[in-house]
């Protein structure tokens, strides 16, 4: 029995016992009630404080509406004892048969296991990195390249539909820097005041004329446009193929500069006029957001008729939400505080109630160290480290684990050191180890000519009687309830937190003489060896998912 199908069973408790009278709830019985396991054991397999929260909706007091519930769930399937605690907590027992059963339904759903429809309808889009397409991806967007996707995966597990969206910084004058840094590396000329440098510019420079013959031999006018188109091409794909090697999704690249070529700038500019939110001062176009709580009123076009970044956001939101999107998250760097007032105060101008419709996440910086020194520079770029140097360096699972398993609003500080080591004390390698363990397990037993029973007539949950293996299932169950928290959250160091723990379960389950899934000498195979076995691919199966929603793999061998 799962946490959820306790719930449901409370809730239907409830509704029998508002049906006969017995319960008044002017606001009615709740879709759902909040179980948990507890601290210990001997408070019994899991426990809810349903009593308390509805006590006084229903005018009465917390243990005596314990008492009417605690005799109601009694009396249903699967549940063995209910003892009150406190003012009014429900200890429930459940039987070896119900708990048992956790395994099979784990089994029988595979890789949807975990999934919920607890944010079903909704539609979400997550936008993160949103970097220039100038140079290689660096540190900074290496913890949103995992945070970001992780959020997709979590959102998407929750039953939403999402779409992960790159917003392509690709206007203004930082392009024409851009091409005249290529150029001058063409030509051996000093890089340009303002300009790029670092090798990749010459790397660069030797692909755009690998792609191009004969480019910089353009007359100078014809030249910098060519050179800028070429170049972003050629940068943007790489940094397209860093993030697929790196198991980092986008559904949707996004230009800026297509969103004023298209129009919807100026459509925008124009429906904030409509609404009264923009006025002009000093010669340029002010959006006045102070009138939602920012701390300034934001430029939209300035004096000399050039359109700013923030006339850009504007219509970008505008876009998302025109394209259906009933939720918009942004992931911006430890830089941008001052963004989310504005970010909001912009919601509010067109319209929208930013409480329903936008979400602004702030991440801290990240330090990585190597042999006690902070690793600062580039082999490639020069001033920054770039992802696909830690890539090589310390492997996409250990960079991806260890960036996901911490909150977003939380400095890091991460040793080379410390996240390759191939010991337990390194999390990745605790919770795959414990993967590849299930998979070395299940095939020892097929070794032994065991294979996983019939899960309706062959398989007897009641066999999983151990009080190891009510602590195993009791951990497994609980995956559904931590994926739906992270998702609506947006907290997936969650996941990774929840792995830990449910792998030191298993590895305590496995080190428990009296719980072994394999016969003992010449011993035949019986009931209890393949009841562990279907318990032993359904550990399998929650660990191999939750590493999924990281983007971190669940390899079968280490």
């Amino acid at each position: 029995m799962t946490p959820e199908q306790l719930s449901t069973t409370i809730v239907d408790v409830l509704q029998a016992l508002t049906d006969e009278g017995l319960l008044t709830l002017p606001d009615g019985v709740p879709a759902n009630v909040t179980v948990e396991r507890p601290r210990s054991k001997e408070h019994g397999d899991y426990a809810t404080n349903v009593a308390l929260q509805l006590a006084k909706r229903a005018g009465t007091n917390p243990r005596a509406l314990a008492e009417l519930v605690s005799e109601r769930l009694l009396a249903s399937d699967g549940v063995t004892a209910v003892d009150i605690a406190g003012p009014g907590f429900l200890n429930i027992t459940v039987a070896a048969d119900a708990q048992g059963k956790v395994a099979a339904d784990i089994v029988a759903a595979g890789s949807a296991y975990g999934h919920t429809a607890t944010l079903a309808g909704q539609r979400i889009n997550v936008e993160f990195i949103s970097a220039n397409p100038t140079g290689p991806l660096h540190l900074g967007h290496t913890r949103w390249a995992v945070l970001g996707d992780a959020i997709g995966r979590v959102l998407a597990a929750a039953g939403a539909e999402v779409t992960r969206e790159f917003y392509i910084n690709d206007r203004g004058v930082q392009m024409n820097h851009f091409a005249d840094s290529i150029i001058a590396a063409a030509l051996g000329r000093p890089t340009p005041e303002d300009g790029y440098a670092g090798a990749y510019i010459a790397d660069l420079a030797r692909a755009v004329e690998a792609d191009s013959p004969g480019i910089f031999d353009l007359p100078e006018a014809d030249r910098r446009a060519k050179v800028r188109e070429v170049a972003y091409r050629i940068q943007l794909q790489e940094q397209q193929d860093q993030l697929a090697h790196f198991h980092t999704h986008f559904d949707v690249w996004t230009s800026e500069l297509s969103l004023h070529e298209s129009g919807s700038v100026p459509d925008t500019l124009a429906r904030l006029k409509d609404l009264g939110h923009v006025f002009e001062s000093e010669g340029a176009l002010w959006m006045r957001t102070t009138d939602f709580g920012d701390d300034k009123d934001r430029v939209l076009i300035k004096s000399d008729g050039e359109l700013t970044y923030f006339a850009s956001d504007t219509a970008y939101y505008l876009d998302k939400r025109g394209r259906g999107f009933e939720h918009c998250i942004y992931l911006l760097g430890a830089d941008h505080h001052g963004y989310v007032g504005r970010l909001r105060a912009m919601a509010a101008c067109v319209g929208d109630d930013p409480e329903q419709t936008l979400d602004v996440m702030i991440g801290q910086l990240v330090k990585i160290m190597r042999d006690g020194n902070e690793v600062r520079l580039s082999k490639r770029a020069g001033t920054i480290v770039t992802l696909q140097e830690l890539t090589e360096e310390i492997g996409v699972d250990a960079l991806r684990y260890s960036l996901a398993r911490y909150p977003a609003d939380s400095p890091l500080t991460l040793d080379v050191a410390e996240i390759t080591r191939a010991s337990n004390d390194n999390p990745v390698h605790y919770v795959q180890y414990a993967h590849a363990r299930t998979c070395r397990m299940i095939a020892n037993a097929g070794d032994l000519g065991m294979s996983l029973p019939d899960l309706e007539s062959g398989f007897d949950p009641s066999l999983l009687s151990h009080e190891r293996d009510g602590e195993l299932l009791r951990a497994l169950a609980e995956f559904p309830r931590v994926v739906g928290s992270a998702a609506e959250l947006r907290e997936p160091h969650r996941v990774a937190r929840y792995l830990e723990d449910t792998a030191s379960v298993f590895n305590k389950w496995y080190d428990t003489k009296e719980c072994r899934m394999l016969p003992q000498g010449d011993e035949p195979a019986g009931p209890v060896n393949h009841a562990r076995l279907v318990l032993t691919v359904a550990a399998r199966t929650v660990l191999a998912n939750g590493l999924d929603l990281l983007g971190v793999s669940a390899p079968e061998r280490m």
